[in-house]
């Protein structure tokens, strides 16, 4: 999956904003291929790799003993996951162009192409093949008949709110923007906006000022830390006459030694 995401995302010119992913499919077929049926597999369809640890972490979570609030955002985090994977889908396989150039998209990397083709078996028979593994018996977890079709309904949940993205269209004059518009004249009657931005920000980012100017590059910048840095580079600078290796300096010491034995 992620050589997959990498690949797109070089010959996209590094970026990352699926929006401007469009019709890949037809300039990197197999990477896109590829790409779709690690996504699909990490979204947990039935018989891939993904599928095998998915359905096991499901079951055990579901047998166990948690609050509400856990199991609510454990089975909503499910159908979240399949609506952005039909979403992600359709930008890359049926979506229309919105890059600037298809001249440097291409599947001419073949050690990108071979290491993505070796490793899609393993996607698609690795999960069958480590349970059987790791589980030579079969396993069964014992649970309602609600909680085992909970799974299901919530991924077929997850594909029609993904099938609502994938049709939406935010750009037409549809009941979504007119609603908008009644939220944006509700909410300057009530003085929202001057609540919600300049009455919350302004006496904040004025007293910032004010301590900015007086404090932080006033007094406090004087007497605190330009003061001793001052201070520092004084004595230093005057330490340091004493090691350039003057002869008056030399001179100075040696009359001050005599004149100190002399009295001694």
């Amino acid at each position: 999956f992620h050589m997959c995401a990498g690949c797109m995302i070089h010959n996209l010119g590094s970026y990352q904003d699926i929006r401007f992913m469009g019709a890949v499919s037809n300039s990197m077929p197999l990477t896109s291929s590829f790409f779709n049926i690690c996504n699909l597999s990490l979204c947990g369809l039935p018989f891939m790799s993904g599928f095998y640890s998915k359905d096991l972490i499901l079951e055990v979570l579901s047998s166990g003993y948690f609050n509400m609030y856990v199991y609510i955002i454990f089975y909503l985090s499910i159908g979240l996951t399949v609506s952005y994977t039909l979403r992600l889908l359709y930008f890359t396989m049926f979506s229309y162009s919105n890059y600037i150039s298809y001249s440097f998209i291409n599947d001419r990397s073949s050690f990108m192409i071979k290491g993505m083709g070796g490793l899609i078996y393993l996607v698609i028979f690795g999960g069958g093949l480590s349970s059987w593994f790791f589980f030579p018996t079969p396993y069964f977890i014992c649970l309602p008949l609600l909680m085992k079709l909970m799974v299901i309904m919530l991924i077929l949940f997850g594909v029609i709110l993904g099938m609502i993205f994938w049709k939406i269209n935010f750009t037409e004059c549809s009941k979504l923007i007119y609603f908008n518009k009644l939220l944006v004249v509700f909410s300057s009657i009530i003085n929202f906006n001057f609540l919600s931005t300049l009455g919350v920000n302004y006496y904040i980012l004025s007293l910032g000022g004010v301590y900015l100017n007086n404090m932080d590059q006033g007094w406090s910048e004087y007497l605190g830390s330009q003061h001793l840095y001052n201070l520092y580079k004084y004595y230093s600078s005057t330490g340091l006459m004493f090691f350039l290796n003057n002869m008056k300096m030399f001179l100075f010491f040696l009359f001050l030694c005599l004149c100190l034995f002399i009295m001694g």
